[in-house]
């Protein structure tokens, strides 16, 4: 009997290992990269870029600018090994100065594999910084793209917000403009992944300088805007999947984020047309994108629809997600050693965040 019993163990676990081993996955890589300060060397006369410059505070010369299109490169290309070998089908990216510098990336020799078309807008932002698109032109097809302000105003802020003097170098108040603060636009970008219809939005948000709580609502208003996008598209097609990704400036437990935006960290919480944060996890365990003071925060996130928590793998769905924090994007001495090795007046370094990524799998048979 016992012969029998174990016999019939190790048959039914044989039979187990087979159906797994027969199931196979497509996979794609989504990612998001703040390139930090990714400009060229030519003096733009519309924006405040001049220290960025081969004269500049920065002493920005062509090869640190070519250096630094390397370093990016390799970084990208990367992203998502080894479950995907075939880098990143879409990555979001922010703090570009203009398409031409995303022109000079593509073309680096480490992502001219990859064939990625460019989806870009300036934006009103005062240091000409913008979020971008890119995206592997044999899988994704974009059927629309459209930037969309984050319009908010010094007049709706509360007197002890306004009291705080929140201008800085990325946000400018303009009174001729009803007192508009100038900010990132929302990159919205929809099309085909493969046969299957997919929504990205690309965010940098408002920044902490003046403050994390002098700042937060401009965040918050972020949070809301991109909630609101979210739900035009779910009005259109309840079971839209759309990803929202970027530098939120904000970590996973932020009120932009949980309020605003309604992002929930676990999938057993996450509603009908509600969305999931993945990196809420991580944030609770201490992992970092960005430190400040020795102190980790994830600011860059990817977030999704419930759309694309589908269990059974039948049409594109979320995997799993992670932190791209190779030891070679970290910085090994001095005073910041441990944070991501940024760029310095010796040398072009790679970006003061790490990247994020998520996988995205379809059983096929």
């Amino acid at each position: 009997m016992r012969f029998i019993i174990l016999n019939f163990y190790f048959l039914f676990f044989c039979c187990t290992i087979s159906n797994a081993q027969a199931k196979k996955y497509k996979i794609h890589t989504v990612a998001f990269y703040n390139l930090e300060n990714l400009y060229d060397t030519v003096d733009d006369a519309f924006t405040n870029d001049d220290e960025w410059t081969p004269t500049g505070a920065q002493h920005w010369t062509v090869e640190k600018y070519q250096q630094k299109l390397k370093n990016l490169a390799r970084v990208i290309a990367e992203i998502g090994t080894p479950e995907n070998s075939n880098g990143p089908t879409l990555i979001g990216g922010s703090e570009i100065e203009n398409r031409g510098v995303l022109e000079d990336l593509i073309k680096e020799p480490k992502l001219q594999q990859l064939d990625l078309g460019i989806i870009h807008f300036d934006s009103p932002d005062k240091r000409g910084i913008d979020v971008a698109l890119l995206y592997q032109k044999k899988y994704f097809r974009p059927t629309s793209f459209s930037n969309i302000p984050l319009l908010i105003y010094k007049k709706n802020i509360e007197k002890k917000e306004e009291e705080a003097e929140v201008i800085d170098d990325e946000i400018e108040v303009k009174k001729e403009n009803n007192n508009r603060i100038f900010t990132r636009d929302q990159l919205l970008v929809s099309g085909f992944l493969e046969d299957e219809e997919i929504h990205i939005i690309v965010n940098h948000w408002p920044s902490r300088s003046g403050g994390e709580k002098a700042t937060s609502l401009f965040r918050e208003a972020a949070g809301k805007l991109n909630r609101k996008i979210i739900d035009s598209l779910q009005q259109i097609n309840p079971k839209a999947k759309v990803l929202t990704m970027g530098d939120l400036n904000d970590g996973p437990l932020n009120n932009s984020i949980k309020i605003g935006l309604g992002a929930k960290g676990k999938k057993a919480e996450v509603v009908e047309f509600g969305v999931f944060n993945p990196f809420e996890e991580m944030a609770n365990k201490g992992m970092g994108t960005i430190a400040f003071r020795d102190s980790w925060n994830i600011f860059d996130q990817i977030i999704m629809t419930e759309s694309l928590l589908k269990t059974d793998f039948s049409t594109f769905s979320f995997w799993k997600a992670g932190i791209f924090n190779r030891p070679y994007l970290v910085q090994t001495s001095g005073q910041y050693k441990g944070y991501p090795l940024r760029n310095t007046l010796a040398e072009a370094g790679f970006s003061d965040h790490f990247p994020v990524y998520i996988y995205l799998i379809k059983e096929f048979k």
